[in-house]
């Protein structure tokens, strides 16, 4: 009970000194909550310890759009809504802070902002990793996760990635329209990222086979990617296998909340034309 009091206290006192931070006490109070629960469980790996929490988020509702609510960039940390990103973010900040032994709300909010915003510093606008495929190789740089893009099969296809969906829509995103600024650095980020390619497993290798349960683990990130005009991914969640086969743990605008997901991954995918396959990315411990 003196701990959870103690931690409880740690969590309130961090309003006063995070200026850059938006967040509810109830926020701070269920991040240190799930670490005590954590406490007690034994985790192997990563991928374990993120499922864990990932899991606990089951249920809350799935809202779009969360982090573009202000007019200046700040780091947002909203438990209580989630979009399929947001659900990713969290569960990892979750699962690294409590690996990492400094289990306090600063520490998680650390931890978010190391995966959200370019080389984890960056709290701006243009600084912050819109698309998922940059979102994948800065936390690879960091050392956080890899992209698998082998063994070939089931990786049989390339993405020739092409993005720039945030320029050419300006007016839908509120820090974008009318900001010269803003559009320079998203435009200049969109090039970067264009022309580059990867593996990814197509939509009809997505079975229940041996070779696909040794190539995707669970706790895998799976990034839906996307032939959507301008976009490189359009949805993501975390990989979790069940007897009939592969499923996807993540936050629904379906369900409109957190599930894991009963339809298998393969019927997912087979309803969606715009979703031609998976990209995989493995936690690293």
């Amino acid at each position: 009970m003196k701990k959870l009091t103690l931690l409880l206290m740690l969590a309130l006192s961090f309003s006063q000194s995070a200026l850059s931070l938006q967040y509810s006490k109830a926020d701070s109070l269920k991040v240190v909550r799930l670490f005590l629960q954590a406490d007690s469980q034994k985790f192997n790996n990563i991928q374990e310890r993120t499922l864990f929490f990932a899991r606990k988020l089951i249920g809350i509702p799935y809202v779009a759009s969360t982090l573009e609510v202000n007019r200046k960039e700040q780091l947002v940390v909203n438990l209580r809504q989630l979009d399929c990103t947001t659900f990713v973010e969290n569960s990892l900040a979750l699962a690294l802070t409590h690996q990492s032994g400094k289990k306090t709300f600063r520490e998680f909010c650390k931890k978010l902002q190391t995966l959200r915003y370019r080389g984890g510093k960056d709290v701006s606008y243009i600084g912050r990793l819109h698309y998922f495929t940059e979102w994948i190789e800065d936390n690879t740089r960091l050392g956080i996760c890899k992209e698998i893009q082998s063994p070939n099969p089931p990786f049989t296809m390339i993405q020739h990635v092409r993005v720039d969906y945030m320029s050419r829509h300006s007016d839908k995103y509120p820090m974008l329209f009318n900001n010269s600024f803003n559009r320079a650095g998203i435009s200049k980020m969109e090039k970067a990222i264009s022309g580059k390619s990867y593996r990814y497993i197509p939509k009809s290798q997505v079975k229940n086979t041996r070779l696909l349960r040794s190539t995707i683990k669970n706790g895998d990130i799976i990034a839906i990617i996307t032939n959507k005009s301008g976009l490189d991914t359009q949805h993501i969640g975390f990989a979790v296998w069940h007897k009939d086969g592969l499923h996807l743990l993540n936050a629904s605008s379906i369900h409109h909340k957190v599930v894991e997901e009963p339809m298998l991954l393969s019927a997912y995918l087979a309803k969606r034309k715009t979703m031609p396959g998976i990209r995989i990315i493995r936690l690293k411990n």
